[in-house]
């Protein structure tokens, strides 16, 4: 009895690993002037929630990695937005004040997405 209950308990465990959602927390700093560029590589669809808690706006655009930029928010200091991003496009957050901004985001989709910065 012991033993399929254990056979039970390991099974429902591996049933609910594999439909677990998988995801990405992050706060991250911008410098003055610069911008941080999330998924600049070949990639599917990925969802983000972010969130500004810097004392200024950040301007984000959604760039395909095959070049032009479209789509821009102003997220407002202490506010959030929730973004779908296509295939192969990168978001491109940038910080255009003369103080750093901070950032906390969420990603959910594929996240084998390219990280860096910018000027």
């Amino acid at each position: 009895m012991k033993y399929y209950l254990l056979l039970l308990a390991t099974a429902c465990l591996v049933i609910t690993s594999c439909f677990s959602i998988k995801s990405l927390h992050s706060t991250t700093v911008i410098k003055s002037n610069e911008a941080f560029v999330l998924g600049n590589n070949e990639h599917g669809k990925f969802y983000t929630q972010v969130t500004n808690t810097s004392p200024e706006d950040i301007t984000i655009w959604q760039c395909p990695i095959s070049g032009g930029k479209h789509t821009p928010i102003v997220l407002k200091t202490m506010s959030h937005a929730k973004i779908s991003v296509d295939q192969n496009t990168a978001l491109r957050f940038e910080n255009n004040n003369s103080v750093e901004a901070i950032i906390q985001l969420k990603v959910k989709g594929d996240l084998g997405l390219s990280m860096g910065y910018s000027n």
